[in-house]
């Protein structure tokens, strides 16, 4: 950790506020989020129709507004809408604290989803022109502050909502109304670039986008990607549902599904900048997107094998059964994520020519937010199948399916040219708005 954040010192300060300001966010999320379902169905008493409603409207917000942030930073600069979302985070969580009327937790939700649809592209993007030819760096070391905000959230959460949820909404209000305030005074007003940027302000919203749908290799690469959200996405799904399946909804499932998270997380702190290093010292980065979606698909074959093993009743057979499969999973997806992360940010901020990046990211983020409702969707009916019939191993097959696809998507685009930057793409320097 040490030399993380050493690595951290060397880049401008802005770029060490990003980190910090992500690692963040994802503390005050999570430390509240996890628990929101339990509040609202236990101490609130609402149905578990309503529950979802709320929890849907916060990801229906975020997913269905990522391209308006992105559009928005791009106009009127990054840090505008970075500090937007920080406000909305803080109206949003003291409202779910202390609110228990269904349209007002309905609004506090929307509010809590555009946030991230507000600062998401935003942070990228500003993250992406102010590293440089760092970027696939930087973006390894952002992605280490955000598993870390991911690991510590939760566990800060659950002391805090052992004394009162309100206490953990105002908490979380509360260290983003800090966070914000830094931001106000630390962090450098920035736009998207210099001379062209202005011109691309010029044009209307509608031009911009049809100017980025145009984009044919963009639009193949974001739909190539999906696949991998769909995959990493199962931690939270399909293997905690596994989990319950085998080893039932006691202390040891409770248990076992957080150390899912954990081995995630902190694989994730502890390799990502060395395998990060390693990569870009050896791969193109289309080949290093190639062997992280590979490693995300190969997350799955020992799910897959297990399924062949007889489970035993109880003892440690079923233990071992019931925790090792599903830890060696977690730690390839964790593997892949961190071998094509930096790698897949960087092929966006490539593939946009420079241009728009916010609002590129926002499409991305958009696209991929679809992707995994479907996916979701899917992964769930196969589940069902899967024990409908008898057919245990369907759910696992199909994802590890996904992953080749995906891997061979990748890897076809960059045999074929289409990962290559546009021609007109130029470096372009930051500019001070």
């Amino acid at each position: 950790m040490k030399g993380t954040i050493a690595q951290v010192r060397t880049y401008e300060r802005s770029v060490q506020l990003l980190m910090v300001n992500q690692f963040t966010i994802n503390l005050g999320f999570y430390m509240l989020m996890p628990y929101l379902a339990a509040h609202l169905a236990g101490p609130l008493g609402l149905a578990g129709w309503l529950v979802g409603l709320i929890l849907g409207v916060r990801n229906f917000s975020q997913q269905g507004m990522f391209l308006v942030g992105g559009t928005m930073a791009d106009r009127f600069g990054y840090k505008p809408m970075i500090i937007a979302g920080l406000a909305l985070r803080i109206v949003g969580f003291a409202t779910l604290g202390l609110v228990d009327s269904v349209p007002a937790l309905i609004a506090a939700s929307a509010a809590t989803g555009l946030a991230g649809a507000l600062f998401n592209p935003a942070s990228r993007a500003y993250l992406a022109v102010d590293a440089g030819e760092r970027r696939v760096e930087a973006f390894a070391l952002f992605n280490v502050f955000y598993q870390a905000g991911i690991l510590l959230g939760p566990l800060v959460g659950m002391v805090l909502t052992g004394i009162d949820f309100r206490v953990t909404c105002l908490t979380a209000a509360a260290v983003f109304a800090v966070l914000a305030m830094v931001q106000v005074r630390a962090l450098p007003a920035r736009r998207a670039e210099g001379g062209t940027g202005t011109e691309e302000r010029q044009k209307s919203v509608l031009a911009q986008w049809r100017s980025i749908i145009s984009n044919r290799p963009f639009l193949l690469f974001s739909l190539a990607m999906v696949g991998s959200y769909v995959m990493t996405f199962q931690v939270y799904l399909a293997l905690p549902l596994e989990v319950r399946r085998l080893g039932g909804e006691g202390e040891f499932g409770t248990a076992a599904v957080a150390a899912l998270f954990a081995v995630s997380g902190l694989s994730t702190i502890v390799g990502q900048t060395r395998v990060t290093a390693w990569c870009k010292a050896r791969l193109e980065p289309a080949h290093a997107l190639t062997w992280g979606l590979l490693a995300m698909g190969a997350a799955f074959v020992p799910l897959l094998v297990a399924t062949a093993v007889p489970v035993p009743e109880e003892g440690l057979g079923l233990w071992l059964m019931a925790a090792v499969p599903l830890a060696l999973s977690a730690l390839l997806l964790a593997l892949g994520t961190m071998i094509a992360y930096p790698f897949e940010m960087d092929t966006i901020v490539r593939l946009s020519g420079n241009r728009l990046v916010a609002t590129h990211y926002g499409l991305y983020n958009t696209v991929c937010g679809v992707g995994i409702t479907i996916g979701n969707l899917l992964t769930g009916a196969a589940l069902d199948a899967a024990r409908t019939a008898g057919l245990p191993a369907l759910p696992w097959a199909a994802l590890f399916v996904l992953g080749l696809a995906c891997a061979a998507a990748v890897y076809g685009m960059h045999r074929t040219g289409r990962l290559a930057p546009p021609a007109s793409a130029g470096r372009r320097e930051p500019a001070v708005a």
